[in-house]
C-alpha cells in the first residue's frame, strides 16, 4: 500500500446562529464530522447547544499544524473569533454543503 502524499485536515468553527455559541474543532474528514454535528453526535457540547452551522474553516496538510491552529483559536478572545469569522463570512452563512441532499443542516 502506498503512502498518501497529501491529506486534508480542517480546523473549523460551528455555531447555532450569528454571534451565537461557538465551537472550534479539528478533523481529518469535514463532511463526516459535519454530518455527525448535524445529527447531534459530533460532541456533547455541540449537541447541547444545537451547533450545526459551519461558519469558518481552514485547511491544512499536516495534522500537527491543524492542532496548533485549533489550540491557538481556542485561546483567542471571543471578539477576535467573531472578527475572524466575519472577515471571511460576514453574513454567517452555512459554509457546509452536505454530500447527501437528504442531510439537512437545520
Amino acid at each position: 500500500m502506498s503512502k498518501r502524499v497529501y491529506h486534508n485536515y480542517w480546523v473549523y468553527i460551528i455555531t447555532n446562529k450569528p454571534q451565537g455559541v461557538l465551537y472550534i474543532g479539528v478533523t481529518g474528514g469535514i463532511d463526516d464530522r459535519m454530518e455527525r454535528h448535524v445529527e447531534g453526535t459530533g460532541s456533547v457540547f455541540s449537541a447541547k447547544y444545537k451547533l450545526k452551522k459551519l461558519v469558518y474553516f481552514e485547511e491544512f496538510q499536516f495534522i500537527e499544524d491543524a492542532i496548533k491552529r485549533e489550540k491557538q483559536l481556542k485561546n483567542w478572545r471571543r471578539d477576535w473569533k467573531i472578527n475572524l469569522i466575519e472577515s471571511l463570512n460576514p453574513n454567517w452563512e452555512n459554509l457546509w454543503k452536505p454530500c447527501h441532499p437528504e442531510t439537512s443542516s437545520g
